[in-house]
């Protein structure tokens, strides 16, 4: 009978033992079992210049691609057009008073935005440059996670190196400016003037003028200087609104064809007028990329791992030959 009982309590202390084998892991033991803790939650504040250019649109699909595959929460808000400093400064203000994880910022201008950014580190706030530099970015300051954008002195020495071989390597060329404070496209204009003044044979009569944040003042713009526009042979823009800002003075004085124009990104007019041959060639960013991977960078340095202080997005020079290009679609669709 005695060895009988010891039988049953053995089989019991056995059955109890492989019980306690099987039973769940408690959630505080999860990252034990191979199971990665439950992450925090981010929220980023996307800042662009401004929200009317085909240009930011393109940008903003980007963004937002980017935060459905990485699972955060995306605000996307900027200025209406793209000299307004005021509020962009106050968007970055607002936004780390709100907390958010971190923002991904395109300064309107150079300068102005650079206390508000030092005021979001300030808070723990991570910020990434995209598109247009900010004083210190992309120079490994520690303001900034990091800098996601075009290299944009060689995509402009690319533009003005096609429009001197487009009127035979010699005559007048003039350039529109976009607008103070822009580093962007201040670095696509002297790329620009470092090709044109590579050249012996090419004269500029006109580098400092300045087209404005949209297509009817940069079309003001160039009518104002009209009598220089026609002694030109070539014309460079480096953004959207003042190339197309252009191209509707030269249509409207029947300039088109005397005058070739070379300009920067892309929107349908633009193409269009590319392909009827109003436009010699336009360089192109690739934008969702370049709202992607803005993104990206900063998530990644939220989440602890490496980023790449300066991350070139790229950009090709599409003209009427290769606009049909495999290349060049990926980038334009």
């Amino acid at each position: 009978m005695k060895s009988a009982m010891l039988g049953v309590l053995a089989s019991i202390v056995v059955v109890a033992a492989a019980a306690c084998e099987k039973k769940p892991a408690a959630s505080g033991d999860a990252s034990k079992k191979g199971v990665p803790p439950a992450t925090k939650p981010i929220t980023l504040a996307v800042i662009p210049k401004g929200t009317t250019h085909v240009f930011w649109k393109s940008v903003e699909t980007g963004v937002k691609q980017a935060g459905s595959d990485l699972g955060v929460t995306i605000i996307w808000k900027g200025p209406l057009v793209e000299n307004d400093r005021a509020q962009q400064i106050q968007l970055v203000e607002q936004f780390v008073t709100e907390g958010v994880s971190g923002i991904v910022l395109a300064p309107l201008d150079k300068q102005a935005l650079v206390g508000p950014v030092k005021a979001a580190g300030a808070k723990k706030i991570p910020v990434v440059i995209f598109d247009s530099a900010l004083e210190g970015a992309g120079d490994g300051a520690g303001d900034f996670a990091a800098f996601v954008a075009t290299n944009n002195r060689a995509a402009g020495r690319m533009g003005g190196e096609y429009l001197v071989k487009s009127i035979g390597g010699r005559g007048n060329v003039l350039l529109l400016r976009y607008l103070v404070g822009s580093a962007s496209t201040d670095e696509r204009e002297s790329g620009f003037l470092d090709a044109a003044r590579a050249q012996s044979e090419i004269k500029v009569i006109s580098d400092n003028q300045y087209a404005g944040p949209t297509p009817d003042e940069a079309k003001a713009k160039a009518l104002n200087m009209i009598d220089q526009v026609k002694e030109a042979h070539g014309v460079f823009c480096p953004n959207e609104s003042s190339t197309f800002g252009m191209l509707l003075a030269l249509r409207q004085e029947q300039l088109i064809g005397r005058v070739k124009l070379v300009g920067f990104d892309s929107s349908p007019p633009l193409l269009a007028a590319l392909r009827a041959g109003e436009i010699e060639a336009l360089v192109v960013q690739n934008p969702r990329r370049m709202g992607y991977l803005a993104v990206e960078s900063l998530v990644k340095h939220l989440r602890g791992e490496p980023v790449e202080p300066t991350i070139d997005t790229g950009a090709v020079l599409v003209t009427k030959e290769n606009i049909d290009s495999e290349e060049v679609k990926k980038i334009l669709e």
